[in-house]
């Protein structure tokens, strides 16, 4: 009897020791999918739930910790967070998304967040969805610190080909029907001289063609550049809490930077014809304006070189390349407030209190705010 006691004990006991307990799994994506019927979640059924374009799962995630998923995504597919956008494909293609990135701004519902997958109109193929491995290198690369190379997600570099293309074809046109103008921005030593300030278009108002073309031609390539170093969209708070879009979606935030960046151009003129007329200085204002814009379009034609480093060597030394961007970034502001003071200068000392307090209101207070979200916040 005791024999039998002992071989019961042990056929009870072994497959519990086998047996993976079932503790909920954080940062773990599952194939429990869910569909909503007549206003509440039900088990999704692949045979049964065939025209439903928008599938959702309960996950947990510790912020914490990585949670990278992978999935192959049709165009338009967009992935919510407790109805939160926080992706969208531009195009079809594989992608490698870290929900833990995107969770911070999402309150938790009993703990848990509801991914949802929703196709405009195609059922998602949530088949694909999986949880990425991560190698032993990676885990070990995530360890070290924050000193470590950080790996970037997935860019889709058809966009900035697309655009390169068009700032080509821009700078094409500006050269075939205004050549005066383009001779007098791009000419080395129209650049060189202060009297030229006069010339092309630096003498004509800015709602003309010309001059239109010109700011959305340097507009659209630092866009290009900013993009290239925003890989992660999230990082721009303004920018996320505006169009939170996902990191995919590259062609709405070069869009969105070029129209900022052309507005900005556009607001420094306004701003500089207030500033003057409150330091009693407007003719030094005309003056900087113009220095500002032919520094600005000149320095410009040389951001499309950058980015052809970009999508060149971007796989191979990401982080050299960011390093060139940023830097070539940094060079166009600091260069243009530069010889904004030189050109001051030759007109008035800007050793002068009041004519120095009035170029740091309206050049250098602005030159750090704008190295501050471009550069240094990536």
């Amino acid at each position: 009897m005791g024999w039998w006691l002992v071989l019961l004990l042990l056929v009870l006991t072994c497959p519990a020791r086998a047996q993976v307990l079932p503790l909920e799994q954080k940062n773990t994506i599952s194939g429990d999918w869910q569909v909503y019927d007549d206003g509440n979640l039900v088990p999704y059924v692949s045979n049964l739930h065939t025209g439903y374009t928008a599938v959702h799962q309960w996950v947990s995630i510790a912020p914490k910790q990585p949670f990278q998923i992978e999935f192959t995504a049709r165009k338009e597919l967009c992935l919510f967070l407790n109805n939160q956008l926080v992706f969208v494909a531009d195009s079809a293609s594989a992608y490698t998304l870290d929900l833990a990135k995107h969770s911070s701004g999402v309150k938790p519902v009993n703990g848990k967040y509801l991914l949802s997958v929703w196709h405009p109109s195609q059922q998602p193929n949530i088949g694909t969805f999986k949880n990425r491995v991560q190698t032993v290198d990676a885990v070990e690369q995530e360890i070290k610190g924050s000193f470590s190379i950080r790996l970037r997600e997935y860019v889709n570099q058809n966009a900035f080909i697309i655009f390169m293309l068009l700032i080509g074809l821009i700078y094409g046109s500006l050269k075939t029907n205004f050549p005066n103008d383009f001779h007098s921005v791009f000419g080395v030593q129209s650049f060189l001289r202060t009297r030229s300030l006069e010339e092309g278009i630096l003498s004509k108002p800015l709602n003309t063609w010309s001059s239109i073309l010109f700011i959305l031609a340097f507009s659209l390539s630092l866009a290009l550049l900013i993009a290239a170093i925003h890989t992660n969209v999230q990082h721009v708070r303004l920018f996320n809490r505006l169009f939170p879009v996902s990191e995919a979606d590259i062609t709405t935030k070069i869009l969105f930077y070029t129209l900022l960046i052309f507005f900005i151009i556009l607001i420094k003129y306004l701003f500089v014809k207030l500033m003057g007329y409150i330091f009693g200085l407007e003719q030094v204002g005309r003056l900087q304006y113009s220095e500002f814009l032919r520094s600005l379009l000149f320095l410009g034609l040389f951001l499309p070189v950058v980015m052809l480093l970009y999508l060149a060597l971007n796989n191979t030394v990401p982080e050299t390349v960011l390093t060139v961007s940023s830097l070539a970034v940094s060079l166009v502001l600091v260069i243009t407030i530069l010889r904004v003071f030189v050109t001051v200068n030759k007109k008035a000392s800007v050793i002068n209190l009041h004519l120095f307090s009035y170029l740091c209101a309206t050049e250098v207070i602005p030159l750090a705010i704008m190295l501050k979200f471009i550069v240094f916040n990536f």
